[in-house]
């Protein structure tokens, strides 16, 4: 395993089922990890930082930035460009850190062609109904966009079996240390 590929852990899952909350839990529990901050070109949120959530692109910049090879990977979800800069990545590696990239599932597989030795962790939500529900709840999308993203995730859960681990997030705390654990005692 070479050094870039152990210090990289994927971690991808449908819509709501609580990416950001997990990796943010990580992030605040141990210092070796950092967050590859994605570009998109989706819509900022209220709630969102550029930069710090995502690095927020017009369709031009991204196509741009695709046409000069500065993706690691990059994919079209829901209509919007989503990608992990190579950049960010080597900057993080260099420093000595363990570099987080949440990404959708294509995403992913093109980084495991890359670096075969990262580790790849499907983050599963306890049920549909209960993916459902946080998807509503968090008042982002209106009930066209909902439907999208249920369709998109029962696609994506079709994909768990090519992850190196399945952890499923029904306690934030449990699901962050189950990850940290992972990663600690892989061979």
């Amino acid at each position: 395993m070479n050094s870039i590929d152990k210090n990289i852990v994927v971690i991808s899952g449908p819509s709501g089922c609580g990416k950001d909350t997990v990796v943010k839990k990580i992030l605040s529990t141990d210092e070796r990890f950092v967050l590859s901050v994605s570009a998109t070109t989706r819509a900022k949120r209220p709630i969102e930082t550029d930069g710090v959530d995502y690095i927020f692109l017009t369709t031009e910049e991204f196509t741009t930035k695709l046409a000069n090879d500065e993706f690691l990977e990059y994919t079209n979800y829901c209509n919007n460009y989503y990608g992990t800069l190579k950049q960010q990545i080597e900057d993080k590696v260099k420093a000595g850190k363990v570099v987080i990239l949440v990404i959708e599932v294509e995403g992913a597989q093109n980084v495991k062609k890359v670096y075969p030795d990262c580790l790849t962790i499907f983050l599963a939500p306890p049920s549909l109904e209960e993916l459902e529900r946080r998807l509503k709840n968090r008042g982002t999308e209106d009930e066209s966009k909902i439907k999208q993203r249920l369709f998109k995730a029962k696609e994506e859960l079709g994909f768990q079996s090519s992850y190196d681990y399945i952890v499923e997030n029904n306690y934030v705390e449990q699901c962050a240390q189950s990850i940290i654990d992972i990663f600690d005692n892989r061979d």
